[in-house]
């Protein structure tokens, strides 16, 4: 059969229809997806949008109140530095300072609100199975990150810090630029928080049945090869110590994040599945 063309030679254009609305599809089992609700694809983009707005002004405010109270916080980072004298090297680095410091710190402050933003568009949209892992992922995810940034304003930064000091101090003298030492700081206590997000991510992957604790295990070698590699480009400065703390806390995140997997394993296997389970329907 020769397919057929219409002639829109008499000015009548072919009307254009809106997509058709987003839905999983979740086969008969409708208690996948509890509250299963159909939204055009416009609806929810303009949804997509508020929330981000909404996380933007809640960042805005957080820096603002926190550029408030700049020269506490700045206080606050120069301690583990002691008694190195900072300068202003250049007109207004102190200002770019204070912006950038209250930036991170609101940011910081309004990361709980950007969160539940987030969860609340992506949450209608998940099965059943992933809701459950939603709560426990963020809380470990919350704790995990705030116990690398404890690492790394307890261990990573004085330790460096400590070697950059000492190495040619009977040569030069200590004078660093406020904006350098705070960058310094600053990036590396994101990446140590970044870092420990590893066992909540081996935890997912694991509960998903991407990966079994097995398989993780069997890659230690390109683990410790990469926590290596991670180290090295994490870490702002070059010195070999910064760079072996934060690689051997990559490392070791890995292994607890095995250990997390193979228990889940087997709690599973003891935990008799609600499939096996008679049925009491009549």
């Amino acid at each position: 059969m020769v397919p057929t063309i219409k002639n829109y030679n008499n000015g009548q254009k072919p009307e254009m229809k809106a997509p058709p609305p987003i839905r999983i599809n979740t086969g008969d089992n409708k208690s996948l997806v509890p509250n299963d609700i159909e939204m055009p694809l416009a609806d929810h983009l303009e949804e997509l949008r508020q929330r981000v707005f909404r996380s933007l002004i809640a960042v805005i405010c957080a820096a603002g109140i926190c550029l408030l109270f700049i020269r506490p916080l700045v206080r606050i980072l120069e301690t583990p530095a002691g008694s190195i004298h900072f300068l202003q090297v250049a007109p207004g680095e102190f200002l770019f300072v204070s912006i950038k410091v209250a930036g991170y710190a609101g940011l910081t402050a309004a990361l709980p609100y950007v969160i539940f933003q987030a969860l609340a568009f992506i949450l209608p949209g998940l099965t059943a199975k992933e809701r459950n892992l939603i709560a426990p992922a963020v809380a470990g995810s919350t704790i995990l990150f705030l116990l690398g940034i404890i690492f790394a304003w307890g261990v990573l930064v004085p330790a460096a810090l400590k070697f950059l000091v000492s190495y040619g101090a009977d040569v030069v003298e200590p004078l660093w630029s406020i904006e350098k030492y705070l960058d310094f700081v600053l990036i590396l206590l994101l990446a140590s928080g970044l870092s420990f997000q590893l066992p909540v991510l081996q935890l997912l992957l694991g509960a998903l049945g991407i990966l079994n604790w097995k398989r993780m295990i069997s890659a230690w070698r390109w683990v410790v090869m990469t926590s290596a590699l991670a180290g090295a480009i994490l870490t702002p400065s070059t010195d070999p110590i910064t760079m072996l703390l934060l690689g051997s806390a990559i490392t070791i995140l890995f292994l607890i994040g095995v250990a997390l997997v193979a228990f889940t394993d087997k709690f599973k296997e003891q935990t008799p599945s609600n499939d096996n389970q008679p049925s009491t329907a009549k």
